[in-house]
């Protein structure tokens, strides 16, 4: 599987999504599809730039792109689309072409500018040619940004006061935090691929995700300390300074302060628990920078939320999260994307039919449709999409498979072992090895996509190679999973602590195993509590300092999930779990220099197990 993507600042799908041909009917407004509700009155767009002082004195870099017609600039009042731009509003080539903001939106996002929309792009503070620096991203000050951006743009002459947002990633991030403070003139939004809370994305049970802080620092260092950097598609170039004579002097002085940028590696590599404090500013840094934190006043703004998620993204179980918690009026789209992706989907029609009925008032009956819609990865394309009010879907349900013995019998093997609908009737099992340190899924996952990396995962039976995998018989009839699987591991480890990798898969009869999801649990990080928002009734570990503790000699069950997902097996396909107690090129690595032994157990009394969302398929 490949599918190719610019990741963090850059956005498969199915035939019923196609654009629609505006002649062919006179009115249509579904999933992707929308003509008869207005035209493209616009045919370009005149962009200009310039500063807007916040509250403290610090200037942000602001373009604003204004529809034309046959090159004159609209002169009636329209609604504004805005995002905040952390990656750079904008980029001159080294051959004088310009790149505007236009790049941040898709192809053929011009669409929403044709349509009677003024787009908007901020540079955050500490970033292209702001001034100030950024203390870590998401900080109270730059939240406070997007209000005051928010409310400067409803104050505009050519504005009609009704404020939008769209963006992916941390623009989709930073549309949350705008909305949490409330901006008088902020109806809408539309983030992309989004965190809920960041515990589970920087230490997912506990273990440090390192790749991706390395990467990303990296990526923002090169941004924000160069006058002549790079910007994602590696194409060398120049970051836009604003208009007028002293524009490109300002640009130089801003990115000369961003050398005081705070170092995002340590800054997040040193706070291991979810209570942690941060040292610079005394606060639990994983509420003070989490959106979920917020969630009360997210949804005191009134604003309503479209939020589009990707099955192979970093964030669906965010997305869910979102659903699960919003109160204000919202949209889910999920398909089976990475992150940045949206193939086979008309993402900037359905942004055009979310604003117009939001911003303009447009009566396209988008708000009477099923809030969410899902695509079944490996479904016949006739079936794959899917709508529901509710999540989890109705209709699963809950099929535990057992760990059991291998095709050999051995106790001690890293033979494949079964996944058996059945209780096991032993009364002492258990499969067990040394952590093979050199797991890994490779460089291109779900995770490297955040920050601008491969994606798109290989067969995978080299990794399982390197642990314990466990798969069902043939199946006589396809079955969808579609929800979040739950794993029940009991297990032992030598060191009374071990990173517990697992990954559900699915197996073709030549024996090609292709990734379908994954969790992760430290051990030490095992203790459960009830999670401070709606999470489904899903294991949720609080991982505060006091609750971590060492495995004890005695089995000891683990308790976790993996990330949700939308997948049918097909007949004649196995399902296999697959665990490892490490994934090298991806999370750090803490164990001695001779890895523990782990055994896990699988008798009758320790039964591990994976709990599928499961829906049968009807032949």
């Amino acid at each position: 599987m490949r599918i190719s993507s610019l990741a963090v600042i850059l956005l498969a799908g199915s035939s019923i999504l196609a654009p629609a041909d505006a002649s062919a009917q006179a009115k249509v407004s579904s999933l992707g599809r929308y003509s008869g509700y207005g035209e493209a009155r616009y045919d370009g767009y005149q962009r200009s730039s310039e500063y807007v002082t916040m509250r403290d004195g610090v200037r942000l870099a602001v373009d604003i792109l204004r529809p034309t017609k046959g090159g004159v600039v609209a002169t009636e009042r329209l609604p504004v689309l805005w995002s905040h731009v952390r990656y750079q509003r904008g980029n001159r080539a080294a051959d004088g072409t310009i790149a505007d903001f236009t790049r941040w939106m898709g192809d053929g996002s011009d669409i929403l500018i044709k349509h009677g929309y003024v787009v908007a792009a901020v540079d955050t503070r500490g970033g292209g040619a702001s001034f100030g620096t950024q203390q870590g991203f998401f900080s109270r000050e730059e939240t406070r940004d997007g209000y005051e951006i928010t409310e400067w743009l409803a104050r505009q002459p050519w504005s009609t006061g009704k404020i939008g947002m769209i963006g992916r990633s941390y623009l989709g991030i930073t549309q949350l935090f705008a909305a949490s403070e409330k901006p008088p003139h902020l109806r809408a939004i539309f983030p992309e691929m989004s965190v809920f809370e960041w515990y589970p994305m920087i230490y997912p049970g506990g273990i440090y995700r390192d790749d991706f802080f390395a990467h990303w620092q990296q990526l923002t260092h090169m941004l924000d300390n160069s006058t002549s950097g790079e910007w994602f598609s590696r194409k060398p170039g120049q970051v836009f300074p604003v208009d007028g004579p002293a524009g490109s002097a300002q640009r130089d002085s801003a990115i000369a302060g961003h050398a005081a940028n705070r170092d995002i590696f340590e800054m997040w590599g040193g706070v291991k628990f979810r209570n942690s404090v941060d040292p610079k500013t005394g606060k639990q840094i994983f509420l003070e920078r989490g959106p979920a934190t917020y969630l009360a006043r997210i949804n005191g703004s009134g604003v309503a939320v479209y939020m589009q998620a990707g099955w192979f993204d970093a964030f669906p179980r965010d997305a869910v999260l979102w659903f699960n918690n919003l109160t204000v009026p919202q949209k889910l789209v999920i398909g089976p994307w990475f992150h940045g992706g949206n193939e086979g989907f008309d993402r900037n029609t359905e942004r055009l039919r979310w604003f117009d009925y939001w911003l303009k008032g447009v009566p396209n009956g988008i708000m009477r449709e099923p809030p969410i819609s899902y695509k079944v990865i490996s479904a016949p394309e006739e079936v794959a999409w899917r709508s529901t009010s509710r999540w989890p879907v109705a209709g699963t349900t809950a099929a535990a498979y057992y760990l059991s013995a291998g095709r050999s019998g051995s106790v001690d093997s890293r033979n494949d072992g079964t996944l058996a609908a059945r209780l096991p009737a032993a009364t002492t099992a258990a499969d067990s090895g040394r952590v093979d340190t050199t797991a890994t899924l490779g460089p291109g996952t779900r995770w490297a996509a955040t920050y601008g990396g491969n994606n798109g995962y290989p067969d995978l039976a080299p990794n399982d190679a390197r642990g314990l995998t466990y798969s069902t018989a043939p199946l006589e009839r396809a079955i969808e999973v579609i929800g979040h699987p739950i794993v029940h591991l009991w297990i032992t480890s030598s060191e009374h602590d071990a990173d517990v990798f697992a990954y559900l898969e699915d197996i073709d009869p030549a024996g090609h195993s292709t990734y379908v999801t994954e969790g992760a649990l430290r051990a030490s990080h095992r203790k459960l509590a009830p999670a401070p928002f709606k999470n489904f009734g899903l294991p949720w570990t609080r991982s505060g300092q006091a609750d971590v503790a060492p495995l004890p000699a005695a089995p000891t069950e683990l308790v976790f999930d993996l990330l949700p997902t939308a997948k049918r097996f097909v007949a004649g396909h196995r399902i296999r779990l697959t665990i490892t107690g490490a994934d090298r090129d991806t999370h750090h690595l803490v164990y001695p220099a001779v890895p523990p032994q782990v055994a896990i157990y699988r008798d009758r009394a320790r039964a591990s197990r994976v709990v599928l969302p499961v829906i049968a398929v009807k032949p």
